[in-house]
């Protein structure tokens, strides 16, 4: 049986979630925004707590998080949403990095085809921005920062509380993509200085359809974000739209589950990454890895193989793994990757570059042996 190796574009729904949400769409038959009977109030009620559980996962308070479909229209509503702000204030400068989703990257564009002035960074074959390139761009006039936390295609580790400090003192406005980082790198989202962070449920095991942007107060005031749509009140107004109650119930009980177990999880992944790699040095394939390994995660590996082409080796090992050459949403295009391109790699070393990433839930000897043959398949198609 194919193993499952691609958890960073969408990791399996966890079965206790699934449970759960059978028993919302079964038990739950209101609108949560209905106030006037019981069903209403009884689903209005299963959206508040998981929003309290969303809450407790990352260290912040109920009335800071708000729901929406995914971290791609959280994204576009933290950056898109400031604009009446940056009008009112003249602040027009956005700092963001080559490497972010493409959520960050179009939206930012879009920004700079209305006016503001962007300021897109470069980095280097560490896959892991300076920060102190970022912070020395930044102006009396510069309205947001927008950084992910870890990135999707190399796993590496961005430096966002360093800037996130500094952000602060300076009152500019930070913005955290945590889609791959949320549920894992727990602790550190936690002590975070930040003013917006998005994240998607089913990163975490979560349902598909369900995100969150999460808005930090200050002397009791949420930042200056507005909703980018017309419609009713809820989400107060951030997001309008009926809320899906099963999904947010989902994704609450999905961050419950990763504040109970991430820590166990940190010791399941970082075994299954010992087994990757030993796998690797084992097997006489001349390899290296993308980014710099000491600033990685524990589920994500990024591996250039010299002389395989990276469609090649996917489509031949299909039947036993499941991997990837790059983000999801970029799948599609035959196009180099362009985060990799962005640290500066080689064309020719892209090319020959595949994304492997897993959970805590994979099994080690279905990846053992499946990889096996993935590495066996790499030698007989090597140029």
């Amino acid at each position: 049986m194919s193993t499952y190796l691609d958890y960073n574009a969408s990791a399996p729904i966890d079965s206790r979630v699934l449970d759960h949400m059978i028993e919302v769409y079964k038990g739950t038959v209101g609108n949560a925004d209905s106030r006037t009977h019981n069903h209403g109030e009884k689903a209005r009620e299963v959206v508040e707590y998981a929003r309290g559980q969303v809450a407790d996962l990352l260290g912040v308070t109920s009335g800071e998080v708000f729901f929406t479909s995914g971290s791609t229209e959280s994204d576009n509503i933290a950056i898109h949403g400031l604009k009446e702000y940056a009008k009112r204030t003249g602040k027009k400068h956005i700092i963001t990095s080559a490497i972010e989703h493409k959520a960050v990257l179009e939206t930012v564009k879009a920004m700079g085809r209305e006016g503001f002035e962007v300021d897109i960074v470069s980095l280097d074959r560490s896959g892991r921005v300076d920060a102190k390139r970022i912070l020395s761009l930044v102006r009396e006039d510069t309205l947001l920062v927008s950084l992910m936390h870890v990135n999707n295609e190399t796993g590496i580790i961005q430096p966002v509380e360093v800037v996130g400090e500094e952000l602060a003192k300076r009152n500019v406005l930070f913005h955290v993509d945590a889609t791959q980082s949320c549920g894992k790198l727990v602790e550190e989202i936690r002590r975070m200085k930040y003013n917006m962070l998005s994240f998607s449920a089913h990163k975490l095991r979560g349902p598909q359809g369900i995100g969150v942007l999460v808005l930090r107060k200050k002397d009791y005031r949420l930042p200056p974000v507005k909703g980018i749509m017309y419609g009713g009140q809820q989400e107060h107004g951030i997001r309008p739209g009926t809320i899906p109650v099963a999904l947010v119930a989902g994704c609450g009980c999905a961050c419950e589950i990763a504040a109970r177990e991430y820590e166990e999880s940190k010791q399941r992944t970082d075994k299954l990454k010992n087994l990757v790699m030993s796998l690797f040095d084992q097997s006489g394939l001349e390899y290296h890895t993308n980014g710099d390994q000491n600033y990685c995660v524990n589920n994500t590996v990024n591996i250039c193989i010299p002389g395989v082409m990276s469609e090649a080796l996917m489509i031949s090992s299909k039947q036993y793994c499941s991997i990837s050459n790059g983000s999801a949403c970029t799948s599609e295009s035959y196009a180099p990757s362009y985060v990799l391109s962005a640290m500066g790699v080689p064309e020719d070393e892209i090319e020959c570059s595949v994304r492997i990433s897993w959970g805590p839930d994979t099994s080690s000897e279905e990846l053992a042996d499946n990889l096996k043959h993935l590495i066996e398949t790499a030698k007989q198609i090597k140029c």
